[in-house]
């Protein structure tokens, strides 16, 4: 059988994969990725964080993203019957960019796909990887199929499996294990947006609040085209009977709060489902490979943390990936699997506040401490590695604590 030889083999094509590809191979490196999909492809996590477009700007993508002329966002906004809580990026308590983008993924993982095969980073689409041996130097031979059954080899010094659900190591090598957060479920659809108000859209997410646990986001792209879910345990959706689009269609007239802007709205396709999509592994890393993004963990689409986690981690692997290949000694537990669950965990507390209903009495209380709001705001972009900021660094008491502080202040009222 056939085999190549390469410095570092890179699974999957999303930002997960590419970053660290590029990284590498700035290094001067020989990367090669393998994919299992046809790009461009649909997935959901549209809505990036401003702690991404640091890790854009390092694997030097950021020209051909921002050539793509996408939507800029500049904050988020919630919505719970008809009250408006803003938080601009320009505000936060950490230092950094203060906006991101709003992206087709589709478009947007192609862009970062071409861009990295353009540096001379070879991909190979449906090419799906079928088994890895790991020797004890911590080298491996990956065999891979093409999509007409042709099965070969590659050698490789490292690989970084950034396969998204995919999970290709975890999965191969029994590492998967459940999530503590439920199962949930979303059904979502792009929609020609004609009734969007220029006014108040489009730059930044919308995230209502239709009932405690179910929420909808609202992501509007550039090309007139918005992202509608909603997304909430799976007896809410039992509610509602016919087809996807007849559901639906039910539920956007359901909340009055976007009833009007979405009635009889054009869909793009048809709604689609996910669901049960949070996981993670026993660990980040192993003798010759490390996983990153929704390899790692994915959480729940509320915060827009998978891209975050996505990039970010990938950002971090590539740079250790180098200097393992130098032949330096790296502590993997501390500078990546540490690391990345400060992030995990931070984004998991806000999460588990979130359909707790802890940050609906935060986001929504009158009054909102300057100060606090702006912390906040660092996490909702994505800055969930500043230790500095008391929101992050005591995460999930801070949290509990405010909250409390708000109930007590408003019972006096």
């Amino acid at each position: 059988m056939q085999t190549e030889k390469v410095d570092v083999l890179v699974i999957g094509a999303g930002p997960s994969g590419t970053v660290a590809a590029s990284i590498v191979h700035q290094a001067g490196y020989k990367v090669k990725i393998v994919e299992k999909q046809q790009f461009p492809r649909f997935v959901i996590g549209e809505s990036l964080l401003p702690r991404c477009m640091e890790a854009l700007e390092e694997a030097k993508f950021l020209d051909a993203v921002k050539a793509r002329g996408y939507q800029e966002k500049s904050g988020a906004k919630f919505v719970k019957n008809g009250k408006v809580c803003d938080y601009k990026f320009s505000d936060q308590y950490t230092k950094g960019w203060k906006w991101a983008f709003q992206v087709p993924r589709a478009d947007f993982d192609a862009t970062l796909a071409n861009t990295v095969e353009k540096m001379g980073v070879p991909v190979e689409y449906e090419t799906t990887v079928t088994g890895i041996v790991f020797n004890d130097d911590g080298r491996s031979v990956t065999t891979v199929e093409d999509i007409h059954g042709n099965k070969r080899h590659i050698e490789a010094r490292f690989i970084v499996d950034g396969s998204g659900y995919g999970r290709v190591i975890p999965k191969l090598f029994n590492m998967e294990k459940p999530s503590n957060l439920p199962p949930r479920k979303a059904l979502f659809a792009h929609t020609v947006d004609t009734k969007r108000s220029m006014a108040d859209e489009p730059n930044r997410i919308t995230i209502v609040v239709h009932e405690k646990g179910v929420w909808i986001w609202i992501i509007p792209f550039s090309n007139g085209i918005t992202s509608v879910g909603y997304v909430g345990d799976a007896s809410f959706f039992d509610r509602f009977t016919g087809t996807p689009e007849q559901q639906y269609r039910a539920m956007l007239a359901a909340e009055k709060d976007i009833a009007e802007r979405f009635k009889d709205v054009e869909l793009v396709f048809e709604p689609r489902t996910l669901q049960s999509w949070s996981a993670t592994t026993d660990r980040f890393y192993g003798d010759g490979f490390v996983l990153t993004g929704n390899v790692t963990e994915f959480l729940d689409p509320v915060f827009s943390s998978g891209v975050t986690l996505a990039t970010v981690s990938s950002q971090i692997a590539g740079k250790l990936v180098v200097r393992k290949l130098k032949g330096e000694t790296v502590d993997w537990n501390k500078e990546y699997m540490d690391i990345m669950m400060q992030g995990v965990n931070t984004f998991r507390s806000y999460v588990m506040a979130w359909y707790e209903g802890t940050l609906d009495t935060i986001f929504f209380a009158d009054n909102q401490d300057p100060t606090i709001k702006s912390q906040i705001c660092s996490v909702l972009a994505g800055y969930v590695w500043d230790t500095s900021n008391p929101y992050v660094r005591d995460h999930t008491t801070a949290l509990n604590k405010l909250a409390r502080i708000i109930t007590v202040r408003d019972s006096f009222k």
